[in-house]
This record gives structure tokens, sequence and C-alpha cells, in this order.
């Protein structure tokens, strides 16, 4: 596992339900009393909001524009936020990861194993990452309502790639997860698999 901490990655298109869950873990870790905090990407630093200031522009960005400035903020919030909390001991809850740069600027064209290389390099591996599915038509109909929509990537053709490719996440630290169930079972899943890492990490138990 990551250095003495536990991060967790909870990942899927958008309208799948990651900020309830991140959010929903988040209170029930701290609940049990333990050390947990919680982090986001784009994360809310210098490159994270000018991605998100970006995001509102269509065309604004070419993919591999994209990826450099996703890149420059997951270094930054690696450096600042999950490397100290991990070395803390800290139970991490992450909204998105590397993940979800694999998948969306791998639905626009490229090359995915190359992205996966660049993040690995630096980036803390997960303990346990969950994919909230749905299909992109449902995402899209469950936020349909926000005043502000993420123009770059809110497209349900181009949202379609992006779930195969999270479908395509295979392994041991990967949960699947139909996020078309009622929140409450989708949050006893994640907290039920979450408590079971935990209860392997000798600083967690």
């Amino acid at each position: 596992m990551s250095d003495k901490g536990v991060l967790i990655v909870i990942e899927g298109i958008d309208g799948a339900g990651k900020s309830t869950q991140t959010k929903s873990l988040l209170r029930k870790l701290r609940a049990k009393g333990l050390p947990a905090v919680y982090f986001r990407e784009p994360s809310r630093g210098k490159w994270g909001r000018e991605l998100k200031r970006l995001a509102q522009q269509a065309g604004s960005l070419t993919p591999e524009q994209e990826l450099e400035l996703f890149q420059k903020d997951r270094r930054e919030n690696v450096e600042k936020n999950l490397r100290p909390a991990l070395a803390a001991g800290k139970v991490i809850v992450l909204d998105r990861y590397f993940f979800s740069t694999i998948a969306y600027q791998g639905a626009k064209g490229l090359d995915r194993d190359r992205i996966r290389r660049m993040n690995e390099r630096f980036a803390p591996k997960p303990d346990l990452v969950f994919i909230l599915d749905i299909r992109a038509g449902e995402g899209l109909a469950r936020i349909s309502g926000r005043r502000k929509k993420d123009v770059l990537f809110e497209r349900e053709s181009y949202l379609a790639k992006v779930r195969r490719i999270f479908l395509s996440f295979r392994g041991a630290r990967f949960v699947q997860i139909d996020a078309r169930q009622s929140r409450r079972d989708v949050a006893r899943q994640i907290y039920d698999k979450t408590m079971l890492v935990l209860s392997k990490k000798p600083s967690c138990s």
C-alpha cells in the first residue's frame, strides 16, 4: 500500500455520483475516528483553477494541452496534498485521479498507455479504485440542471467512449459498481469494501 496512509479513489463519468459518494465515505470514516481527508482533481490549486476556467470554453484547448494542464495540476496535488497526507498516515478519499485522465483524454485519441506511464512515474498508487458505472445518457440526465456545463466533457457520444475506457480497468484494486442503484446501496458497497481494505492496514486497524 501507499506509504503509511491509504489512498481511496472514486471514479466514473459525469453524473455517476462521485462527489456524493466521496463525501459520504469521508463522513463515515471520520465517524469511525479515522484520520480521513478529502481531495479532488482538478484540484483547487493554480492549474486546477485554470482547467476549470478553460473547461467552460469549448475548443479552447487541444487534447495535448488538456493533458499538459492535468499533469501540472496532478504534480502539484501530489506534492502538496497526497504525499504529505499519506506520509502522515491519513486515509485519503480522492474524487478523480489519473484514471480519469486516461479515460477522458484517451477518448479523444491520446495514447492511453503513454498517459498511464507518465502518471505512474510520480503519482502514488491507489489502494482501492471504485468505478461508478452509468450509461452516458443517464449520467447527463442527472446533471442537466447544473447551471454551468463542463462543455469539454459533457457530450453523450464522447462520454460513452469515456465510459468504455473506465470499464476496461481491471485488477485487484478496481471495484466496478452499478451507479444506477440507490445512493444508499452504492454508499454501503463503497464503505464495506473500504473497511475491508483498511482492516488489512496495520496503521488503520
